[in-house]
């Protein structure tokens, strides 16, 4: 090229053009000649040529407004100085487009261009196929048959050892085939690399580049990478393999839910970062099935013995529990009520409250541990796999983000790179700071407040459901299961969970503009302070209501006639003589399962009806007849972002599996089905409605590793107060060994023991029901004296008893699970030692690889330079020869 090469910092990789072979040169000319432009196929992922494979695609749209020149001269300096890499480009006019407005700009990256790059992104590549014998398999391994793929999918490659590129050693490389040696993944991230950091001129004094600065403005419409092919069939001649259509076949299907993943051949097309997704929530369902199964007998358990437990039984006695009257549970309009209208009440409650809850709580400490420790080994795993294992920071996200270099006014020099770079100082952004915090305390306090008005939602309408329930002949039938407390606890979950989806609607729209306001320097700083703010709010969300009902409801209600009131209007809710544990199970029934098919549909529906709607724009529907860029290029964009609200999901799902699972002991296996279906539908959306994400290096999860092992620590503190608070075990086993007095029926009696009794004479005048009764007292659930003794309404020796055995069991319970905790976290290393061993053998046997390589390389430049020195030698021996007989 007759251009001078750029010299600015980011096209400091920009490589000459090399001469090319005139015998090269003329083949390529004679298969171009031949080639004719109509004939092309529509599946086609070459140029026209029918040899240069494309590696990314740009399409803009002719703007009519002021701005159209400004903007065509940025793609044309953009696009020369991409020329000035040594990329090579092929523009699509827009007559040739579906919809008569898109210009498509394909991009193909030369091998010249590849090697160079690979070498600056150290990408590994194959140098030998590896000699290590593959991991022991367990005994009954063959068992699993059914659930393996085949092997060219789930190993589509051998293994090899690998060893970073280098340009100047290419001989060292396993290179069979130029077009095919690096995976397309590769070539994208390497093209999307140059395109990152590739000017496009100086405005405002200040060196512009990057693609993503010119998407930002609209320069250009979209840039992507190309799928390989249609999703539905396997590609054709010349075309290399489909591997889309290998991922939708064996991947995508709902068919092969319970087949393993491809991990590997995703790794190969979308890249280490998407597969490391995968390979977290495949994990994650796997160590699921386990407590998914502990917490189904559990259940089981609660169900076959649910006719023996003495407590239910006595509730539904019409001779005990129908004899024992019940003070009102609302002021001046509610009724007094017997005990036994709560008896199916009771006998659910039990299925989620007896001595299993204990043991599964335990367990459940212990098996988020387990999960933790063993997430740390398969990750370990991965790393090695994947050559991931001296993994640097991608440079990606450590770029700077056009954003910021707009708005700052400063520069000072980087103290590693020695230049000038944009610099803004702490006081220009303190403001932002300051807006984003109170924003976000803003919107937790509407959460809460959210909250109260669902509270005070129950509280009004339960007068109302109880005095229409009474008057209503009709639902005589309905009222031993549809009681008052069961049909306000319904609704309120119901109403929670709408306000719950919509106030996470508004929020992740405010949290994305507050966190744009902060100006971040890097991609990284971006998406780590988005998620601080997504996650503190989605937790105050999803669980302020299943907090409040564990560890507030039924708490500070005071008793009759000294009740206490919300903003001296509403007395405070109660619990149900049972306890609030079933409350508790019937809202985190409610929110998680509520969230889960809501989320599948919306993840399944929104981008199917968004790329219907484009296709119906571009006057077609069918994708048969247009070119592979634009049936690209009419897909929903999976975006920067993807991925980060794919692990919000999963990681806010943990914590309703972990935080309160001692009260919803199916809480795992709802988990586990929904990640059955989850896996298959993310899956199903990345091969065949999302356009292809540029593939991108990650060695772990990030961030939400740090998420996690929070929420496990919280996790045993929650537990371990729901079952001491919000059970009603601690009550019973306090009875049971301490005020007991029938040896045959130790728990005989304890109803009538766990209820206090009230004079109705001492009601105030404003709290008492309306008509008068022909009995003197009523009963309600607290330990306190009755009317006739000294100290009557005041708590018990049995209360202070029962709260000393509740305190006992939190302190014994968190250290007991913590110290298995931190003795399992020792005696499991992260890195497993046959791993450990894998990578000290491919380390060692690189070096000996290039030792050899190097030396062959010595040896072979000594052999020629000393057959030279002999040459130069019988030379000057002729030409002394020839002296002396001339002389």
């Amino acid at each position: 090229m007759n251009e001078q090469p750029l010299s600015s910092r980011e096209t400091s990789f920009l490589i000459g053009e090399e001469p090319v072979s005139a015998k090269r040169f003329n083949l390529f000319l004679r298969r171009r000649l031949m080639f004719k432009k109509d004939e092309q196929s529509k599946d086609s992922i070459f140029f026209r040529d029918g040899i240069r494979q494309i590696d990314f695609v740009l399409s803009y749209v002719d703007d009519m407004k002021k701005e159209a020149d400004f903007k065509a001269e940025r793609r044309k300096e953009f696009e020369q100085n991409l020329r000035k890499t040594g990329l090579e480009l092929e523009v699509e006019d827009k007559r040739n487009s579906e919809d008569g407005r898109t210009y498509f700009v394909k991009i193909h990256a030369p091998w010249e261009v590849l090697v160079t790059y690979a070498e600056v992104l150290g990408i590994k590549m194959p140098i030998q196929e590896s000699d290590i014998p593959p991991a022991e398999t367990f005994p009954f391994s063959y068992m699993l048959g059914p659930l393996k793929l085949p092997k060219n999918v789930r190993h589509p490659r051998p293994e090899y050892f690998t060893a970073q590129f280098t340009r100047h050693r290419q001989e060292l490389f396993l290179i069979e085939d130029e077009s095919s040696f690096f995976p397309s993944s590769s070539r994208n991230r390497i093209v999307y690399y140059i395109l990152s950091r590739c000017p496009f001129g100086v405005e405002d004094g200040k060196k512009k580049f990057g693609i993503e600065r010119l998407l930002t403005s609209n320069t250009y419409s979209s840039a992507y990478p190309l799928h390989d092919g249609q999703y539905w069939k396997p590609s054709e001649p010349p075309n290399p393999v489909n591997e889309r259509y290998v991922l939708c076949q064996n991947w995508a299907r709902f068919s092969y839910f319970y087949k393993e993943q491809p991990l590997d051949l995703v790794r190969n097309y979308f890249g280490e970062k998407i597969a490391m997704y995968f390979v977290f929530l495949g994990f994650y369902t796997e160590m699921l099935s386990f407590a998914a199964i502990v917490g189904l007998a559990c259940f089981i358990y609660g169900l076959l013995s649910m006719d023996g437990n003495s407590s239910s039984t006595e509730i539904c006695d019409p001779m005990i529990g129908g004899q024992i009257i019940m003070c009102p549970l609302c002021d001046l309009v509610c009724d007094y009520w017997r005990l036994n209208t709560t008896c199916l009440a009771s006998k659910i409650s039990y299925l989620f409250d007896n001595e299993s809850t204990v043991f599964f709580a335990i367990f459940m400490g212990i098996w988020v541990t387990l999960f933790l420790e063993f997430w740390k080994q398969r990750q370990a795993r991965m790393e090695y796999e994947w050559d991931l294992v001296d993994f640097e920071e991608e440079q990606q996200q450590l770029q700077l983000r056009p954003e910021f270099e707009a708005m700052c006014k400063h520069r000072k020099m980087n103290a590693v790179t020695k230049e000038m770079e944009p610099y803004m100082p702490l006081c220009s952004r303190l403001p932002w700071y300051f807006l984003s915090g109170a924003t976000v305390t803003l919107w937790m306090a509407l959460v809460i407040a959210c909250m109260v008005a669902v509270i005070v939602y129950r509280l009004s309408v339960f007068a109302t459901f109880a005095s229409f329930m009474e008057s209503e002949a009709s639902l005589k039938h309905v009222k031993s299961f549809l009681t008052p407390q069961i049909t306000t606890s319904l609704t309120g979950s119901c109403l929670n969970f709408i306000i719950i989806l919509i106030l996470n609607f508004f929020y992740e729209k405010i949290s994305a503009w507050i966190t744009k306001m902060e100006i971040p320097r890097t991609y990284q700083e971006y998406e780590s302070s988005l998620t601080l703010k997504m996650f503190l709010f989605q937790f105050v969300n999803f669980y302020s209501s299943c907090f409040y009902v564990a560890f507030f409801k039924g708490k500070f209600v005071g008793y009759p006639g000294k009740y206490t009131y919300i903003f001296n209007v509403w007395r405070s809710e109660e619990c149900d003589p049972g306890g609030c544990l079933i409350e508790l199970t019937t809202q985190l029934t409610i929110i998680m399962t509520g969230k889960q098919i809501f989320g599948n549909i919306k993840e399944a529906i929104y981008p199917m009806v968004l790329n219907w709607w484009r296709r119906r724009k571009a006057r077609t529907n069918s994708e048969k007849l247009y070119s592979r860029w634009e049936q690209d290029h009419d897909l929903e964009t999976f975006g920067s972002l993807g991925l980060f609200y794919e692990y919000l999901e999963t990681v806010i799902q943990f914590g309703f599996v972990t935080l309160f699972v001692a009260s919803f002991p199916l809480a795992p296996l709802l988990a586990l089905l929904n990640n059955i279906i989850e896996i298959r539908v993310d899956a199903w959306k990345l091969t065949t409605q999302y356009r292809r994400p540029v593939a991108a290096k990650a060695h772990s999860i990030g961030v939400w590793q740090d998420i996690l092992y929070g929420m496990t620590v919280l996790s045993v503190a929650t537990n371990a107060f729901i079952v001491a608070f919000t059970s009603d075990i601690i009550p019973r086993l306090v009875y049971y060994y301490a005020y007991s007095k029938d040896a045959t029926e130790p728990m005989k009696g304890y109803v009538n023991d766990s209820l206090s009794t009230f004079l109705i004479a001492d009601f105030p005048n404003h709290t008492a029901p309306w008509e008068k009764r022909d009995f003197t007292t009523c009963r309600y659930r607290d330990y306190r004296y009755p009317p006739d003794h000294e100290q009557k309404y005041f708590h018990n020796m049995q209360y202070w008893h029962v709260l000393a055995a509740k305190m006992t069991f939190i302190i014994v319970m968190e250290h007991v699970v913590f110290l298995v905790k931190f003795l399992l976290a020792w005696m499991i290393p992260d890195v497993p030692k046959d791993v450990l061993d894998r990578i000290k053998r491919e380390k060692l046997m690189t070096i000996k690889i290039l030792h050899d390589f190097e030396l062959n390389k010595l040896k072979e430049n000594l052999r020629i330079n000393s057959s030279e020195l002999a040459k130069q030698v019988i030379i000057q021996e002729n030409k002394v020869q020839l002296a002396k007989s001339a002389v």
